[in-house]
């Protein structure tokens, strides 16, 4: 019997391509879990946050091998060389194959090529399940302090 959903596996390429209208539809479509939705704006509403914010954002799609996993929006500060990871999300189907922590650790590369780049800034809501616990691993530690409409900063310097 075949399986209804082919995944990828974990040893799949993980890559960061543009958003365009050809996987626009499948970008939109992907979702994390119900009790993940509190922590990440569905992939629309980030999309058209970046359209807004075009000069300073940077949108890729996550893609593991050929089918698209997860998307991601980086966002230039008005702070000179701070970078912020505005939203990053796997789809719910795929979460456990480590598509989330190589797509971060190939946007902190990219950071770390832009000219004077020092720092890459995050917020996370303080309840059950948040993804703080993930960007440690990743090498991002809480700002002492730092709090904006009740999420706590990170920070991951360069």
């Amino acid at each position: 019997m075949k399986p209804i959903f082919d995944s990828p596996g974990r040893n799949a390429v993980v890559s960061l391509r543009e958003v365009t209208p050809d996987n626009l539809e499948q970008i939109i479509g992907l979702q994390v879990a119900p009790d993940q939705e509190v922590f990440v704006e569905p992939n629309a509403v980030s999309l058209a946050e970046a359209f807004l914010h075009k000069a300073h954002t940077w949108v890729r799609a996550i893609y593991a091998d050929e089918r698209p996993v997860g998307f991601l929006m980086l966002k230039s500060s008005p702070e000179p060389a701070v970078y912020g990871l505005w939203r990053l999300m796997v789809d719910y189907r795929f979460q456990g194959a480590a598509f989330g922590s190589r797509a971060v650790e190939q946007v902190i590369e990219h950071v770390r090529k832009q000219p004077g780049a020092r720092r890459i800034s995050l917020f996370c809501i303080p309840q059950d399940g948040h993804p703080g616990p993930f960007y440690e691993r990743l090498g991002f530690v809480y700002t002492t302090g730092e709090v904006e409409e009740g999420e706590l900063r990170m920070h991951l310097d360069l």
